[in-house]
């Protein structure tokens, strides 16, 4: 699950949407298929319950609080390693779950009511849940949708491309992955996407080790992304992890220059968006839901990796 740092949403916006606007702005009109277009946030349920022994997050308590990391990255201990592996694991076996539940006439808050559940038979937090204020346990967003999409009453149709983003807190850290699910007949233009942005995350992963600039991941994202006459949305970040749901470093999935490098210990999401069309995404009135401004799909795939000595080890793989 993502949410964009200050440093996104001032220092950068404008010359990211002005150099993208520049460069797409070249290209021909691009072929964006055929979908149901996202306008509007249906009906949203009732917060679910969490029962009394399940150890929460400290935001739980305090409305609309963040769970954020300050100042430089957390190097983690091999303990701290050990219990980000069970977290991660954890957070991946659910999202396969609930990707082979995610069907033709299930609801997005079926979705969110299945994760919630499975979360809570783990002995384990849904993360997302009242974080910053979010009213579910997890982010289901389909076709236009970019991100932070509210599970809601409305029925996945065929044709429809979901993204379903899990994070868990368990034993005091926090797992984050996320996946692509294609209901029923995909046209190919929504195939070729959700194709191009696993592939694309898996050449960014390649690109992780000891010491390599944290930079490079944004650089194979764009540079893979051109290729592929796709754009990507760079208003959305990958970030550190572990005992805080959100913290240093970010990891900006466009190219860029900015410092820092990768350190044995450090644990970070990478989950890049792109998109069949522009760049640009607007926030719908639940101050939430993202969507691209010309009605685009996009998609996106996330994992949480660790840097190791030797190389980079992805956490979230299901057991």
């Amino acid at each position: 699950m993502l949410f964009s740092s200050t440093l996104l949403k001032q220092g950068l916006q404008t010359w990211r949407t002005n150099w993208y606007r520049m460069f797409f702005g070249r290209r021909k009109t691009p072929d964006l298929g055929t979908c149901n277009i996202i306008t509007e946030v249906g009906n949203v349920s009732p917060e679910r319950a969490v029962p009394e022994h399940i150890v929460k997050p400290p935001y739980y308590y305090v409305r609309n609080s963040p769970s954020t990391g300050e100042g430089q990255p957390e190097i983690k201990t091999h303990e701290q390693i050990t219990g980000m592996r069970e977290s991660c694991r954890l957070a991946a076996t659910i999202l396969n779950s609930a990707c082979s539940f995610a069907k033709a006439g299930v609801t997005t808050d079926e979705i969110d009511g299945f994760v919630h559940e499975e979360t809570i038979k783990a002995n384990a937090y849904p993360s997302p849940l009242r974080y910053l204020g979010f009213p579910k346990s997890v982010c289901t967003s389909v076709n236009n949708v970019a991100c932070h999409g509210i599970p809601d009453d409305r029925k996945l149709l065929d044709g429809d491309i979901v993204n379903i983003d899990i994070t868990v807190f368990f034993n005091g850290y926090h797992g984050d992955c996320s996946r692509m699910v294609l209901v029923g007949n995909v046209d190919e233009r929504g195939k070729y996407l959700v194709e191009c942005t696993e592939q694309c995350l898996a050449e960014a992963i390649l690109c992780c080790g000891p010491a390599q600039p944290i930079c490079v991941i944004g650089k194979s994202i764009d540079k893979y992304a051109k290729r592929k006459k796709l754009s990507v949305m760079p208003a959305f970040a990958g970030h550190g992890i572990g005992s805080y749901f959100h913290g240093p470093p970010n990891i900006l999935h466009f190219d860029n220059d900015f410092p820092g490098v990768m350190i044995p210990g450090m644990t970070f999401t990478i989950e890049p968006v792109l998109s069949l069309g522009t760049c640009e995404a607007e926030i719908l009135e639940d101050a939430w839901t993202a969507v691209s401004t010309d009605n685009a799909r996009s998609a996106q795939f996330e994992h949480t990796v660790l840097i190791t000595n030797e190389g980079c080890e992805v956490l979230t793989v299901a057991s």
